[in-house]
């Protein structure tokens, strides 16, 4: 319908058109006729439609505009989309960068705090060192010289000794020289007052990189000079104790050469030199049954975890007794003067060197030891020395092997208390113990023959206090009689040995004059002379069997002060017995009643 009104209209108009413009000029100046009814309404259809068409055309151009819009707002949507996600994304990484940060922060106020605490620990450290190097400087611990350390070691004692029966020795005992009651000075008590226990050392350390080395000097003033007495001056002289040398690796492996103490004795750590662990009496022989040396040897150790495996050679000497032994045999001499050996001293000559192997075993504060030890007896001796005519012809030389075993074991019972058991025993052992009793006898042939001995030690040592230390000792050692009936020649018959039954002890227990009578002669005051001849027992072999002591002593240290030093005060009592073996007229015993004080003061 509506196309055909279109149409109609058109051909309408265009008919008007072309009347129009026939007639346009004649009517120019003529008024325009009289709308007709139908024209009316063609023109109002054709306003109608046009109006029509121009909503129609602003429909469009509305649908036109919403499509544009529609087509923006799903860009928009899109690229709302499309920054909605880069927002998430970034979101994300700004909450995880926010959580690194947060974490970042937590670290970083920790290690702050760290930095502040360690700071205040850097600031004391730094004031302690140079309070410790301040100290060091005024109070060094070592002196330092080049690559090396030098670490004096010293004390200085103040002591005495009271013995019941007089044995004119100093704060060392002689033990088996403890006189029978026949003997003049066995009525007679002696009081002592010493220095000479004071100690002089030093400790040279270097370490060069895989290897350690040291040097120790110790010695004290118990020896005796041609010029030493107690009358005026009393001018002892300087006794070497300790020099050695020693070379050391990382893994163990140590050399030590020189004057020490022997593999024998116990040490405290190892078998490592200056850790010897000694009865702690203010008696410089220590205490019977105590096992030790101190000579000339080198030794070789080596520390695997807590075991220690060590040998070592050491000088040898023969300590010798024996009654009734014939004129046919030599073991040694008197001291050369110009070998700088002792013109009073014997000194065997030796074949060999002793031999000693120890292992050991640290368990905690407990030590273990056990080893044993092998000596060479050489004499010269002469066959032929007992014949009617004695003759040299024949002389020989002959050597025994003698040796032992030893253990030794420490442990502490509590905190306050440690306990030790020592023990060596064997042929030929005497001079390793205190007491020295002796190594060897002699056959009647002039062979030699090692003695049997035994030595036993046993220590409590209390620390109730950190000032306060108690200690008892009881230890004792033993000879073994060892002799032989001779068969030959005019000795036929004869006992020859250490300790013979038939030796005479009728005397020990009776009492002799002086060695010299003392009328006319005055006071000499010279050694030998009769003031100085107390009387011997006559008719007293008294061989002896065995020794012992007992000693219980308390160390109180009024001051110890790494920086200062120790000082401290130490008392001891003895009780020592010696029993000799029985011959004609008994077995004579003897004892000694012994108070030793000590006060000492050691370098820091």
């Amino acid at each position: 319908m509506a196309a055909i009104l279109v149409i109609s209209s058109i051909s309408l108009q265009a008919q008007t058109s072309t009347a129009t413009q026939k007639t346009g000029t004649a009517t120019a100046h003529k008024k325009a006729p009289k709308e007709s009814p139908v024209e009316r309404q063609i023109r109002e259809l054709r306003e109608q439609m046009q109006n029509q068409q121009a909503q129609i055309d602003a429909l469009k151009q509305q649908n036109a505009d919403k499509d544009a819009k529609l087509a923006a707002a799903q860009a928009a949507a899109q690229s709302a989309e499309a920054a909605a996600a880069s927002a998430t994304a970034k979101a994300d990484s700004l909450s995880s960068s926010v959580s690194t940060n947060a974490d970042a922060v937590s670290s970083l106020n920790s290690t702050v705090t760290d930095l502040k605490t360690t700071n205040v620990g850097l600031a004391q450290t730094i004031s302690d060192t140079k309070k410790q190097i301040t100290d060091e400087l005024e109070s060094p611990l070592a002196i330092h010289y080049k690559g090396v350390t030098i670490t004096p070691v010293a004390f200085f004692a103040a002591e005495g000794v009271y013995r019941q029966r007089a044995l004119n020795a100093d704060v060392n005992t002689p033990f088996n020289a403890t006189p029978y009651p026949g003997a003049g000075q066995a009525h007679t008590s002696e009081l002592n007052f010493s220095g000479r226990q004071s100690r002089l050392g030093a400790l040279f350390q270097s370490n060069p990189g895989p290897f350690h080395f040291a040097g120790y000097v110790e010695a004290d003033f118990l020896g005796a000079g041609a010029s030493s007495n107690e009358n005026q001056s009393n001018s002892y002289v300087l006794r070497q104790r300790q020099i050695f040398a020693q070379a050391g690796t990382n893994s163990g492996f140590t050399v030590t050469g020189g004057q020490m103490w022997s593999l024998v004795t116990e040490t405290k750590k190892s078998t490592d030199n200056r850790t010897e662990n000694l009865p702690a009496t203010v008696d410089a022989q220590y205490n019977v049954g105590f096992s030790w040396e101190r000579q000339p040897g080198v030794r070789f150790q080596q520390k695997i975890g807590g075991f220690t495996g060590a040998v070592s050679v050491e000088e040898a000497e023969i300590i010798y007794s024996a009654t009734n032994a014939n004129a046919n045999f030599f073991i040694g001499n008197a001291g050369a003067g110009g070998g700088l050996y002792n013109l009073t001293a014997n000194y065997s000559n030796n074949v060999a060197p002793d031999l000693i192997v120890k292992g050991t075993y640290d368990m905690g504060a407990a030590h273990f030891e056990a080893g044993g030890l092998v000596r060479w007896f050489r004499d010269r001796y002469y066959p032929n020395q007992t014949l009617t005519v004695p003759s040299a012809v024949g002389g020989t030389n002959n050597t025994k092997v003698g040796g032992g075993f030893f253990a030794n074991a420490r442990t502490p019972i509590t905190h306050y208390a440690d306990f030790g058991l020592h023990f060596l025993g064997g042929t030929g052992v005497g001079r390793y113990g205190t007491s020295t009793l002796p190594d060897v006898t002699a056959h009647p042939d002039g062979t030699l023959e090692p003695i049997k001995n035994y030595q036993f030690l046993g220590s409590l040592e209390l620390h109730p206090q950190k000032k306060l230390d108690l200690d008892v000792y009881y230890g004792t050692e033993y000879a073994q009689r060892t002799t032989y009936l001779s068969t030959v020649g005019a000795d036929a018959g004869k006992v020859v040995g250490y300790a013979p039954i038939t030796s005479a002890n009728t005397g020990c227990g009776i009492e002799t004059l002086p060695t010299t009578p003392t009328s006319g002669l005055g006071s000499i005051g010279v050694a030998g002379n009769p003031p100085y001849s107390p009387g011997t027992p006559a008719n007293c072999l008294g061989a002896t069997r065995a020794i012992s002591e007992l000693t219980g002593e308390f160390v109180y240290r009024f001051y110890n002060n790494p920086k200062y030093g120790r000082l401290q005060y130490a008392m001891q009592y003895s009780y020592l017995q010696r029993n000799a073996w029985a011959g004609v007229g008994g077995a004579p015993k003897a004892n000694n009643n012994m108070v030793f004080t000590s006060l000492r003061y050691y370098l820091p």
